[in-house]
């Protein structure tokens, strides 16, 4: 049902919303495509998952569901995450408010009870938290610069927390809004898929950032065997999740801070765009980030069948991941941004 919701809605903005969310300011720098084209695709994602919120009680009227100080907080997490999106998408904020609104979604979850639970000392978890979800809110952000690439990262890290929640026979209010979110997003894909036809823009991607990093918190993040003392497992399974985001944020930070530029503006230096680069079509791209995310959640349905844990499996999963992210990060060093028009004309 979000599937078709999304794919309605999202069909009905584009007939009759021709100029809404369109941005121009900077359009050329922030996006790989010169065209403008709608940027409202997160508005139909934000309505699916009030939507879920809606008719989780009446489909599902004895598992004692409730808004709880948790579920609430996620709420109004990402309701501040999509508003502030909306206001950026409408009126080119200035990046100080958008981080600002940021670190108010972190603080929000934190006090509501969604958090990091890995140590004893609860500041390192606190200062772990808000550095996930404002980083989580970023690095979605950020890998909004290609056709289909964020939404295709986005359904497979919830790939890979629905089979940590099979696994776990967790059939909760969370997994149904991993459901529709999923539904929602391949929705949208249909719209968003090269060439597109809209865009998320910042109002789909700040929304979409602080509820992974919230749903990526209770399902990967605090997963746990019984009695397992070892936390490895509890940090390679949100960095298989979310492998291509991390290579991609993590090796534009560091090309950039050794070239002294700012890492927090847009630009066509990820590693998306280097790809392109190599001769590679924006589907082909988009492919190879679902293979990645494919082998991750077979990787992560494969580490949770192991226990006890011990370091080879440390060993061999942490070898994937920075492989990915060296092949990743030296195609960036391989290759030279070209002109982008040029690129436009030769996809089209």
């Amino acid at each position: 049902m979000g599937f078709i919701f999304s794919v309605l809605v999202n069909r009905l903005f584009l007939k009759f919303s021709k100029n809404l969310g369109i941005r121009n300011i900077d359009d050329q720098v922030i996006r790989w495509k010169t065209t403008s084209k709608p940027a409202f695709g997160g508005i139909a994602l934000y309505i699916v998952f009030l939507l879920v919120l809606t008719i989780y009680p009446i489909f599902f009227p004895n598992n004692n569901y409730s808004f709880d100080l948790k579920l609430i907080g996620i709420v109004c997490a990402t309701t501040l995450g999509f508003l502030a999106g909306l206001t950026d998408d409408a009126y080119n904020t200035n990046p100080l408010l958008k981080s600002i609104a940021q670190a108010a979604c972190a603080l929000i979850l934190i006090f509501t009870g969604t958090y990091i639970q890995l140590f004893d000392t609860m500041w390192i978890n606190y200062a772990l938290t808000f550095l996930w979800i404002v980083g989580m809110m970023n690095s979605i952000n950020m890998l909004d610069n290609m056709d289909a690439i964020t939404t295709v990262s986005s359904i497979f890290a919830l790939i890979s927390m629905l089979v940590i929640i099979v696994f776990g026979k967790t059939y909760d209010v969370y997994f149904i809004i991993a459901i529709g979110l999923i539904a929602s997003l391949l929705g949208f894909l249909f719209f968003n898929w090269y060439p597109s036809k809209m865009y998320m823009g910042d109002t789909g991607s700040q929304f979409l950032g602080v509820l992974l990093a919230a749903l990526s918190i209770v399902f990967l993040w605090n997963y746990s065997m019984p009695y397992e003392t070892n936390i490895s497992r509890q940090f390679l399974l949100p960095l298989l999740a979310f492998l291509v985001p991390i290579s991609d944020t993590t090796t534009v930070v560091i090309n950039r801070l050794a070239k002294k530029q700012s890492p927090f503006v847009g630009g066509r230096d990820h590693t998306t765009h280097h790809l392109s680069y190599l001769g590679l079509t924006e589907p082909q791209i988009a492919f190879i980030v679902s293979g990645i995310g494919l082998i991750s959640c077979l990787l992560i349905l494969m580490s949770l069948s192991i226990n006890p844990w011990n370091h080879l499996f440390t060993i061999l999963l942490l070898t994937y991941a920075i492989a990915v992210f060296l092949s990743l990060y030296l195609i960036t060093k391989k290759t030279q941004p070209k002109n982008s028009d040029e690129h436009d004309s030769k996809q089209e």
